[in-house]
């Protein structure tokens, strides 16, 4: 137990670590914890033997409902109304001609059966909307034609799609009966509506019921997205597309507490994202991808230069998209954890894959019998290393970057309940604002009064005219400082041992790199100078680089 916490916890480390550097590369820096998954493999260094493919599917699948309830969070359905038909359209019939068109390529090319074919062009159908949010925000990608709300809502709801022609084809080749059309009307009711009732009943709970416990309504919120997916399962729908409804309808909903809801999710997907990456980094096995990678290699360019392309010519062009729009959609259709979630779901099934495949034509031999996962795995790299590099120099050199937009529109706006503070400020019985109207107190343009609490629990709506009176309680409202990457505000509490107690301000090393604003000490606070003496128990506020030492 302890060997794999200590491997967690250093694989986190050194994934968010490195995240920086990545982020800089020209592939999508996802790859980075596929790459440290390689790494820890069985032919990397580390050497760890695992290949346990149910454990791995259970654990993927868990990040994945995170990450898709997180992207339907997000969908700022305002912005995407006006290609919402579309995205819709792309993600549904979109993802039932790019299946067809592989299946039918798998076999009249590469001599797979159909309906393995059908089912090898089902698990690889999605784009993953992971891989295109970290290309789209990362490249700071915003497209004309709405094009980026397109590509942020096909993304996060066409896997409910690639899902269930899965499950369809897998139930039929394991050999179980099967209804198909019952089957296909159980995913897609049973997933809209508890997908859209969840969300609304805990739109109703959120908005109504008291949550006692500190930070509950979050606690909550996560208890939704995981009901959302695990209660349609039990009872035979698609738990992808009930929850990314879910989280659809929550995100666009008015909650309560929605940033700090938004802040908690942000790093539940972060860490699934690392999660998943580096685990089908582990589990995959490279030296057994050279027997797949021929066939990966022919599916790859028939899906990115044929299929998709075609179906997003099909679905777009009746809408009046420009060959430019459809050209970029087609690239944008990048595949990732989601399609390989899927492979792991065949083969867990129990799905055999034929061995040689040969027609009049065309031989490709692989091993016998092929991995799925390992065919996929190689499909999904090559997607990301290629279509996710080139994106956006494709973007530019087709005119589709909008100079003027912000990428961050297709998302819902979490940073409106954020930007604003309250401020409080206590009038004592010799302050000079007492018998003054609050028009005539000198105050900030941006600082406005929005209540006074007078007399214990007497609430002031003010107004210009307001006259300041003793005890009253000023409640501000101002902006909120945002802090940025090269620029850090934070509290440092001054102890008896720490190396600032008792020493001037102007004594301070490193003053070239940080700034005392303000001292607190008891109820004073005080705006030093290089003569203030910083005295043991004051809390100090900083502001300065990152690298300012705290201690």
């Amino acid at each position: 137990m302890y060997n794999i916490l200590l491997l967690a916890g250093l694989v986190i480390a050194v994934c968010v670590l490195s995240n920086r550097i990545a982020s800089k590369l020209p592939v999508p820096s996802l790859l980075v914890f596929i790459g440290l998954g390689l790494l820890c493999g069985v032919d990397g260094p580390i050497h760890i033997h695992f290949n346990d493919y149910a454990l791995t599917e259970f654990a993927c699948c868990t990040g994945l409902l995170f990450i898709m309830f997180y992207g339907g969070f997000n969908a700022n359905v305002r912005e995407a109304k006006p290609v919402a038909p579309q995205a819709v359209l792309l993600s549904t019939a979109g993802v039932g001609i790019t299946a067809g068109l592989v299946g039918a390529f798998c076999h009249y090319v590469l001599g797979l059966e159909w309906l393995v074919g059908l089912l090898v062009g089902s698990v690889i159908a999605s784009t993953d909307a992971a891989s295109v949010f970290n290309v789209l925000r990362s490249a700071k990608l915003s497209l004309r034609d709405g094009t980026d709300s397109l590509l942020e809502i096909e993304s996060g709801s066409n896997d409910p799609m690639s899902y269930m022609l899965t499950v369809i084809l897998t139930t039929i080749l394991v050999g179980s009966d099967i209804n198909v059309p019952l089957m296909v009307a159980e995913e897609i009711i049973i997933g809209l509506a508890f997908g859209i009732g969840i969300g609304k009943l805990a739109e109703l709970a959120l908005d109504r019921l008291d949550f006692s416990m500190e930070q509950g309504e979050t606690i909550f919120l996560i208890a939704a997205a995981i009901i959302s997916y695990a209660l349609p399962g039990v009872l035979h729908g698609n738990g992808f597309l009930s929850v990314y409804l879910c989280g659809m309808w929550l995100g666009n909903a008015d909650i309560p507490q929605k940033r700090d809801m938004a802040r908690t999710f942000d790093v539940i997907t972060e860490v699934c994202q690392m999660a998943i990456f580096f685990l089908l980094g582990l589990l995959v096995t490279p030296s057994r991808l050279t027997d797949v990678l021929p066939l990966a290699l022919a599916v790859f360019a028939f899906i990115t230069f044929v299929g998709r392309p075609i179906s997003a010519l099909v679905v777009l062009k009746p809408f009046g998209a420009s060959l430019s729009k459809v050209a970029l959609a087609s690239w944008a259709g990048l595949r990732g954890a989601a399609s390989v979630v899927f492979a792991l779901y065949v083969v867990t099934a129990g799905v055999a894959m034929p061995g040689t495949l040969a027609t009049d034509t065309w031989t490709v031999a692989v091993e016998l019998p092929f991995n799925i996962f390992d065919l996929v795995f190689v499909v999904v790299i090559l997607s990301l290393v290629i279509q996710g590099s080139a994106l956006p120099a494709l973007a530019k050199r087709l005119n589709m970057i909008d100079p003027v937009a912000n990428v961050m529109r297709t998302f819902n706006d979490f940073q409106e309940e954020s930007d604003l503070s309250l401020i409080k400020i206590k009038v004592d019985p010799s302050h000079p604002w007492i018998g003054r109207a609050l028009r005539d107190v000198p105050t900030p343009r941006d600082l406005i009064v929005v209540l006074i609490l007078r007399r214990g629990n007497e609430r002031v709506v003010p107004g210009g005219g307001t006259v300041i009176e003793p005890g009253d309680l000023l409640v501000y409202a101002a902006p909120t400082f945002e802090a940025r990457d090269d620029f850090k505000l934070r509290e440092i509490h001054v102890g008896e041992r720490h190396r600032w107690a008792g020493k001037l301000l102007r004594e301070l090393p490193d003053t070239s790199r940080m700034v005392i604003v303000m001292l607190k000490r008891g109820d004073e606070s005080i705006i030093p100078n290089g003569n203030t003496r910083i005295e043991p128990g004051d809390l100090a506020f900083v502001a300065g680089t990152p690298a300012i030492a705290a201690h």
